[in-house]
C-alpha cells in the first residue's frame, strides 16, 4: 500500500489537494483523541482548517496569511451582543430559560495525564500537539526560563486583547441559554475586565503594567490578530522597556452533545476559572523564532502556578500556531476559563495568577 507521500508523488496534479486533505484529517484525528474530554470537537480552536470550505472563515472572508485568522478558541461564536451580556444581570436567570433553549454546563477540572500526549515539567504539565518528543522537550527545558526582570519604574509588561469582546456566563449554574453569544462590547463585562484585574495584581507586586483595552475584534472579527499586532508594535516602539506581552482571552469548549465545559479549580474555598497558557511552536514554517524562550516561560508559569495555587493551571497548550508570539521572546496567550465560567471566576483567577507571574519574572 502506498504511503501518503507516495500518493502525492505518484499523482502530482492532485498531490497538493491530497496533501491538504491529509493534513486536515490529521488535525481532526488529533481533535477526536484529545484527552481533555473524549467528545470535545475543538470547533472553536480548529474551525477554519476543518469546517470552513475553500479557505474561507466563518464570516465568508478570506483568511489572513498563515491561517491565523480567528483560529483561536472562539472563532465560531456570534458577533457581540449587549442584550445578553450587559451589566446588572440583564439576561434571564437559569430557572427562567425556556426549556427549548437550555443547554448543559459541565463543570470540569483539566489536568495532565501520564500519556505520550502530555509532558510533565517541574510539577506542571504541557499538552504537546507538536512532533517534538519528550527528549526534545527536555532538551529545550533543560535551560530554565531566565527571569531577572525586576520592577524598574518603567513599563515592562503589556496586557492586551486580540478578542476583547469575549465574555462569560452571568450565573454559576448547570445550564446555559443556547441563544447566548458570550460577547460584549462593555469593557466592564468582557476580557478587558480580566486584564484589568491581572494588571492590578502585577502592580501590587511593583511592576509598571500597560493595559490596552481597544476592541480589536469589533465591529469585525476577521483580522483581529492583524489589528492587535499593529497595536503591540506601536507600544513596543513607544515603550522600548516592554519585555513581556500577554494576550488575554478566554476559551470556548463545545462537546458533541452541545454541552459546554466550565474549567474550574477551587482555591481557598472559592471557584476560580482554570487558566491555560498557549505557547506557539515553530517547525520552520510558523515564524516564531523565539518559541523556545516562550515555552520556557510557559512551563515555568505552569509549574509555579501549581505550587502557589494547585489546580489553577491547565496544561500548557503547545502547538504549531503563531498568535503574534514572534513579537517578543516573552510573549504568550492566556486563556482565563471558558465561556462557561463567570466573570467573577475569571477575575479571581487573574488575581491569583498575578503573583505567580511576578515571581516567575523575577526569579525565572
Amino acid at each position: 500500500m502506498l504511503s501518503a507521500a507516495g500518493l502525492v508523488a505518484l499523482f502530482p496534479v492532485i498531490g497538493p489537494l491530497l496533501e491538504e486533505f491529509l493534513g486536515r484529517a490529521a488535525v481532526f484525528s488529533t481533535a477526536l483523541t484529545m484527552p481533555e474530554g473524549a467528545a470535545v470537537t475543538l470547533k472553536e480552536r480548529y474551525s477554519p482548517e476543518i469546517y470552513a470550505p475553500d479557505g474561507l472563515s466563518p464570516e465568508g472572508q478570506t483568511s489572513p496569511p498563515g491561517g491565523e485568522e480567528e483560529s483561536g478558541p472562539s472563532s465560531q461564536e456570534a458577533p457581540p451582543s449587549q442584550s445578553s451580556q450587559s451589566p446588572g444581570g440583564a439576561g434571564p436567570a437559569p430557572e427562567d430559560i425556556p426549556e427549548e433553549y437550555r443547554g448543559q454546563l459541565r463543570e470540569v477540572f483539566f489536568e495532565g495525564e501520564d500519556t505520550p500526549a502530555f509532558y510533565q515539567h517541574d510539577g506542571g504539565w504541557i499538552r504537546n500537539y507538536t512532533s517534538l518528543g519528550d527528549k526534545e522537550l527536555a532538551q529545550v527545558l533543560a535551560t530554565p526560563f531566565q527571569g531577572g526582570i525586576t520592577p524598574s519604574g518603567k513599563p515592562q509588561i503589556l496586557i492586551y486583547h486580540t478578542h476583547t469582546t469575549e465574555s462569560y456566563e452571568e450565573y454559576d449554574s448547570t445550564c446555559y441559554d443556547t441563544r447566548n453569544t458570550w460577547r460584549s462590547t462593555d469593557n466592564n463585562n468582557n476580557m478587558a475586565a480580566v486584564g484589568e484585574a491581572l494588571k492590578q495584581a502585577l502592580e501590587a507586586k511593583g511592576f509598571v503594567v500597560l493595559h490596552d483595552t481597544r476592541q480589536h475584534d469589533y465591529p469585525s472579527y476577521n483580522g483581529s490578530y492583524e489589528r492587535s499586532r499593529e497595536t503591540v508594535q506601536q507600544y513596543l516602539k513607544e515603550y522600548p522597556t516592554i519585555q513581556v506581552l500577554l494576550d488575554v482571552h478566554r476559551d470556548a469548549i463545545l462537546y458533541e452533545d452541545d454541552s459546554i465545559a466550565k474549567p474550574v479549580a477551587e482555591v481557598d474555598g472559592r471557584k476560580a476559572a482554570q487558566i491555560m497558557v498557549v505557547s506557539a511552536c515553530d517547525d520552520g514554517t510558523v515564524g516564531v523564532p523565539g518559541w523556545r524562550d516562550n515555552l520556557r516561560l510557559a512551563a515555568a508559569l505552569g509549574a509555579e502556578g501549581q505550587r502557589q495555587a494547585p489546580g489553577l493551571m491547565r496544561p500548557v497548550f503547545f502547538a504549531y500556531r503563531h498568535y503574534n508570539q514572534d513579537l517578543s521572546p516573552r510573549s504568550l496567550l492566556l486563556e482565563f476559563g471558558s465561556n462557561g465560567n463567570t466573570l467573577e471566576e475569571a477575575v479571581y483567577a487573574a488575581r491569583l495568577f498575578g503573583p505567580v507571574l511576578a515571581d516567575v519574572l523575577r526569579d525565572g
